[in-house]
């Protein structure tokens, strides 16, 4: 290193390293690349050919963050000399003595890498000690040198001083963002365990509710109580596709009401507001600014629509359930919160499905129970009115001549037993489902029991249907189930039907093995499925395919569900 020129030139040269360092200091936030890199760029500035760079911290800690052209001796073994055990400028330093820049005249490692024989030291004796300090705090030690340089001048340790003040104030700088960043990371990671227990511990709550209703009220109480929310509302949708205000929370107390806030299907809706943006476009819709959306509910700065769908996984489809509405002053929603609220709204619509199914589940027990009573009163109570009928009768006709009086009590018991046959028949044709489309599944779940079938419904409520077109539903289920029975390679299949807007969909779908349009068993298939076809159109709906090798079929049918007015006026 020679630093002996005119003041001139020693001024300017001293600056453009200054300088120089200060801008590779502030190339990388990474301590030990930034450490790395200025290390080697100060060596090849000062035509210095070694270095390393110690952070201390309280004895004996302290790490080796930098080094550069280390001699054999001291690089051994993944550097180990340079990693374990102490020195004397380590020692000074938890000292407090070293509190300038000195040189050290015989440093320590290099002894003993000659004492004991750990490798050529390349005629490197002494090198200069400079602390990394900044305000007064010790961080660490900047040590550089050459081979056979045994003496540094002033002028020299005062220039590498101010390079370690850089440094220094550089460590302390990406220590502190360091600092920031982690804790930036505690804090988020709190954020979020903190905002899933609470999600957790109101899901655990609501899936313990089997009452529609019920649910609707807890979930605003639920969400507002645990989030601290000053406003939580439930907006459902019904087959029309119209959303009802079913339920809010507002300042601590509970609305329940059923007020109309969209009118007419999604299609056709010209509305723009963020919850009828959250239900047609199937997103979290986010509002900043005091505008009324709800009627009843006041306005706040920052609101969130989160949209409550159910995912049928046998149909591959999402059905539309309600929103969830969100009202409060402060903070604003960050993207952190709005991908939280997204699986929140995934639980909550899940707990209003498991209320659905099991709504659909007591309706089936109950027609099964219907079912079962109307089989019983047919088999034993409606045969044996039958056989009295004929017994009276019988009785009637041999005593008509021999005793008048006996045959006349016959009569009437013959008449009285006729009477109640034809009540008890009325009684379990009323015991017999609701709704013809009730009918096409008992009829169909008895045809799939003897293909070996084992079907399951998933079905809403439907209105009644025409004898035509439960005939029509029947013959198509009938070829759709024949048709999982020979090709599907499985025994199981799946029946949804729901009234949407003005119209009745049925699917039949399976999770066989599928079929590709240019597979031999589409040929086999193409005529019943040409006569599926032509069934839907006579009652003027329309039939539908798809299906994928190995992933299943799935058939649908949609009929135009027609009033007794239309029926005539056609």
């Amino acid at each position: 290193m020679s630093l002996i020129l005119c003041d001139k030139d020693q001024y300017v040269e001293e600056l453009m390293i200054l300088k120089t360092i200060a801008e590779t200091l502030n190339e990388s936030n990474d301590m030990k690349q930034m450490l790395q890199t200025t290390l080697e760029r100060l060596l090849e500035l000062t035509h210095l050919e070694t270095g390393w760079i110690f952070l201390v911290g309280d004895k004996p800690e302290y790490d080796k963050m930098a080094d550069f052209n280390l001699p054999p001796a001291l690089a051994r073994e993944d550097k180990k000399p340079m990693r374990c055990g102490d020195c004397l400028c380590l020692r000074m330093h938890w000292a407090g003595s070293l509190n300038e820049p000195v040189t050290i005249i015989e440093c320590e490692r290099l002894y003993n890498a000659i004492e004991q024989s750990w490798g050529e030291t390349g005629n490197l004796t002494h090198h200069a000690t400079i602390p990394l300090t900044v305000q007064g705090k010790r961080l660490g030690l900047l040590n550089v040198g050459s081979p056979g340089k045994e003496h540094f001048s002033a002028g020299e340790l005062a220039l590498l001083q101010s390079v370690a003040y850089q440094i220094g104030t550089a460590v302390e700088r990406t220590r502190l963002s360091e600092q920031k960043e982690k804790q930036a990371v505690d804090s988020i990671s709190r954020f979020i365990v903190d905002y899933y227990a609470k999600a957790s511990k109101v899901t655990r709550y609501l899936w313990k509710i089997n009452d529609m209703n019920k649910m609707y009220t807890a979930i605003v109480e639920q969400l507002a109580q645990s989030f601290d929310w000053p406003s939580v509302a439930m907006i459902t949708s019904d087959e029309n596709d119209d959303l009802h205000l079913r339920t809010f929370r507002q300042n601590g107390v509970t609305h329940n009401l059923k007020e109309l806030v969209r009118k007419g299907s999604k299609k056709t809706s010209k509305k723009t507001g963020s919850v009828h943006r959250a239900y047609e476009e199937q997103k979290v819709v986010v509002h900043e600014g005091p505008v009324r959306i709800l009627p009843g509910v006041q306005p706040y700065m920052y609101t969130a629509a989160l949209p409550l769908k159910h995912h049928e996984r046998i149909f591959q489809t999402y059905e539309m359930v309600g929103v969830l509405f969100i009202g409060r002053e402060n903070p604003s929603f960050s993207e952190l919160e709005i991908q939280i609220l997204e699986v929140l709204a995934e639980h909550i619509s899940l707990a209003i499905e498991k209320i659905c199914l099991y709504y659909e589940w007591q309706d089936l027990l109950l027609v099964e129970e219907r079912n079962r009573l109307a089989r019983d009163l047919h088999d034993s109570v409606n045969q044996k009115l039958f056989s009295l009928s004929l017994l009276a009768q019988g009785v009637r006709e041999q005593t008509l001549h021999e005793n008048s009086d006996t045959a006349e009590a016959m009569s009437d018991i013959g008449q009285l037993a006729q009477e109640t046959l034809t009540e008890m028949r009325t009684l379990i044709w009323q015991l017999r489902p609701s709704g013809e489309a009730k009918g096409i599944l008992g009829s169909l779940r008895d045809y799939a029991e003897k293909l070996g079938i084992q079907l399951t419904f998933l079905m809403k409520e439907i209105p009644e249907l025409t004898k035509q077109v439960e005939g029509t539903l029947y013959r198509i289920g009938q070829e759709a189930l024949n048709n999982v029975s020979k090709h599907a390679g499985t025994n199981r299949a799946w029946i949804r039907m729901e009234k949407v807007g003005p119209h009745l969909y049925m699917k039949i779908s399976d999770q066989g093995r599928g079929f590709t349009p240019s597979s031999s068993e589409q040929h086999h298939r193409s005529l019943g499925l040409t006569s599926m076809k032509e069934r839907a159109a006579e009652i003027q709906g329309t039939l539908s395919i798809s299906s994928e090798e190995g992933t299943g079929t799935m058939l649908t049918v949609m009929v135009p569900l027609w009033t007794e007015k239309e029926v005539v006026d056609a």
